[in-house]
């Protein structure tokens, strides 16, 4: 510890010896420095902070029914190309600042020294501020309210043209579709109508598989014709055609028997004329009962005439009906069979024909599927369009638009002047203790001792002590004049900044 009080003071000795040149170093250097901090031009700082968001209210009501792009993304997009190259250029012609480039490479180094200058600082995701700082305090807020202008032209020409662009193109796709579809629907038709027998109906069935479908019923029910006929002639075969007086009232039951005949011959008139001879037939067989009820001569039991058996009759008619069902069942299967056959030559003539129409049918689907959402689309886009233009959807608001600066952001003089003198005086006094170990002087009797050799004593300057006084006095007065110097400053930089 007492070697290092000794280093210190003999530097300081030292330094003291050089005081003259130490003082007029500080001088030199404290003088250049407040000239030039003096003579430091201004700079002033304009800003602007804007806000971009989506509607927080509108936003959630049109979710599901309009196209809304992601607002974030967009404006993001154009907060990071705000300092394009086409955007300054336009910042150029709109200030005026592109007069003052000359020469083919001027533009381009301003514009450089915009890109470089202009800070763009995020807050938040909505939020951001536009920073610029110029030695002139009317270049700085026209560049700045000239990016703003920029921004809010860009941010309603891009959704307007990203509008448009989705319009023309939505637009001509469904002109495409739409005549695709026109065409695709000609095609269809003619293809319905040549082939529509070999085609699937209403009903998922073709007319070839109708047609077959028929002619098996068709069968099915000649069979049973068939069957129901031979049952009828069998039990006509055992039935006898004519009946005596005893056997008409043993069998009818008198009244009831009557009563059967006359039932009979209304089911016959309802169903042929008087002149049938079934009806005549019917008719004879009811006068007969009747004769027979009222005690007439066929009652007697001497001769009573044969009348016919309505059993037989009523199975005769039966024969008759079916005869007439078999004919008419035999007509329809030689037909149906014939359009059967006719159908299935069509469709082994033209093999695929329902492969082909279910292919074109699902290509018809698919285009009027993609023409129906493109029309959903373009409707959902426009109701977008008019939130965004009528309903302001999207809001971008400057909450501090830019300011003409009036009072400067730098250079901190008052701190740079304080630098400088802090400076200087370390300086002088740095340059004085190095000139001082410089000389090579033994300033105390320990110095030499340190050498090895022997001292024997010091004899002390009278003269020296005598002059330290004054010169304390006169090195004091010269640091006194330079702090009172720096005063001087300092006071007219406050004063500048204050009246600026």
């Amino acid at each position: 510890m007492e070697d290092v009080i000794a280093l210190g003071l003999r530097i300081a000795g030292g330094a003291w010896r050089k005081r003259w040149l130490g003082i007029a170093v500080a001088w030199v250097i404290c003088l250049i420095g407040w000239a030039a901090v003096m003579t430091l031009p201004p700079k002033y700082e304009s800003s602007a902070q804007l806000y971009v968001a989506a509607d927080p209210v509108l936003t959630p009501l049109l979710e599901g029914i309009a196209i809304n792009g992601n607002t974030r993304e967009e404006f993001s997009l154009l907060q990071r190309t705000l300092l394009s190259d086409p955007n300054l250029n336009t910042l150029l012609d709109k200030t005026g600042l592109g007069l003052q480039a000359q020469g083919p490479g001027a533009r381009e180094a301003m514009i450089r020294a915009l890109r470089s200058q202009i800070e763009i600082v995020p807050q938040t995701d909505n939020l951001f501020t536009i920073h610029y700082q110029s030695p002139n305090p009317k270049k700085a807020f026209q560049v700045v309210q000239g990016l703003v202008n920029i921004y809010v032209e860009r941010a309603s020409v891009r959704n307007q043209g990203d509008i448009d662009n989705a319009r023309t193109f939505l637009d001509s796709q469904i002109t495409y579709f739409h005549t695709q579809l026109k065409q695709l629907e000609q095609r269809r038709a003619a293809f319905q109508a040549k082939y529509l027998q070999l085609l699937p109906g209403a009903n998922g069935v073709s007319a070839f598989e109708q047609e077959q479908a028929k002619v098996r019923q068709l069968n099915g029910a000649l069979e049973d014709a068939v069957a129901e006929r031979s049952i009828i002639e069998k039990q006509l075969a055992s039935t006898k055609p004519l009946l005596t007086g005893a056997q008409a009232l043993s069998t009818g039951g008198g009244g009831a028997g009557l009563a059967a005949a006359e039932s009979r011959l209304a089911e016959l008139k309802q169903q042929y004329t008087d002149a049938y001879p079934g009806v005549i037939a019917a008719q004879r067989q009811v006068d007969a009962l009747k004769r027979m009820a009222s005690g007439g001569p066929a009652a007697g039991g001497v001769a009573t005439p044969a009348i016919a058996n309505p059993v037989y009759e009523k199975l005769r008619l039966e024969l008759l009906k079916i005869d007439t069902a078999l004919f008419s069942l035999r007509r329809q299967i030689k037909a149906s069979t014939a359009e059967r056959d006719r159908l299935a030559a069509l469709a082994k003539s033209q093999p695929g024909i329902e492969a082909k129409y279910i292919n074109l049918d699902r290509n018809y689907s698919v285009l009027q599927k993609e023409y129906h959402s493109l029309i959903e689309r373009r409707e959902a886009m426009r109701i977008g369009a008019a939130a965004n233009v009528d309903a302001n959807r999207i809001q971008l608001q400057v909450i501090n638009p830019p300011q003409v600066p009036r009072l400067p952001v730098a250079p901190n003089r008052p701190l740079l002047l304080v630098a400088v003198l802090v400076l200087g005086l370390a300086a002088g006094v740095a340059v004085a203790a190095l000139l001082a170990e410089l000389e090579g002087r033994y300033e105390t009797l320990d110095d030499l001792k340190k050498l090895g050799l022997p001292v024997i004593g010091g004899i002390s300057d009278m003269r020296k002590r005598a002059s330290n006084a004054g010169s304390i006095l006169l090195a004091a007065g010269a640091v006194a004049l330079l702090f009172v110097i720096f005063s001087g400053f300092m006071i007219g930089t406050v004063l500048m900044q204050r009246f600026a």
